[in-house]
C-alpha cells in the first residue's frame, strides 16, 4: 500500500503525494490528509485480474471514476461494460458498483466521491479572476 505524504500546508491549502502511480499499488485514501471538506479523493490499483471484493453503493455520494491506466470491466448493478485508459464513470447513489482489471498493466484509476446534488457553481460560474504578482 503506498502512503499519503504532506509535502506542504497553508492556511487555505494542502500539498500531499501519493508517489509515482507506476509504482502504485493498493488503495490510499486522502481526504484526511489534505483536510478536504467537500469530497473524498482516493487511488486505487488493481493487478491484471483482480477485482474489487466486493459490491457498495452509497446513500448521498456519488462517485467519479477515472481510469489513469489499464483497462478492465465496471459494473453498476447488473449492468456491465469495457473501460480503459481516459475512461470517466459517474455512479449515483443507491447504486452496487464494482471494478475489474482485464489487461496485463496494472489498472489505476481515481475516485472522487462527492455528496450528490451538491454542487452549486462550477468552472467560471463560481471562479473570480484576481490580479496578483506571480511568485512562480
Amino acid at each position: 500500500m503506498s502512503e499519503v505524504k504532506v509535502l506542504n500546508t497553508g492556511e487555505k491549502f494542502a500539498h500531499v503525494s501519493v508517489g509515482s502511480f507506476k509504482a502504485f499499488e493498493g488503495k490510499q485514501f486522502v481526504k484526511d490528509a489534505t483536510g478536504a471538506t467537500s469530497c473524498e479523493i482516493s487511488f486505487g490499483t488493481l493487478p491484471t485480474g483482480a477485482e474489487v471484493p466486493f459490491f457498495h453503493s452509497h446513500r448521498e455520494n456519488e462517485e467519479n471514476y477515472i481510469i489513469l491506466s489499464g483497462s478492465g470491466r465496471f459494473q453498476v448493478n447488473d449492468e456491465a461494460f469495457d473501460i480503459r485508459e481516459g475512461s470517466v464513470i459517474r455512479v449515483s447513489t443507491n447504486s452496487d458498483r464494482n471494478i475489474k482489471c482485464t489487461s496485463e498493466e496494472p489498472l489505476t484509476y481515481v475516485c472522487i466521491q462527492a455528496k450528490e446534488g451538491s454542487l452549486g457553481g462550477y468552472t467560471m460560474t463560481d471562479a473570480d479572476i484576481n490580479q496578483r504578482e506571480n511568485k512562480m
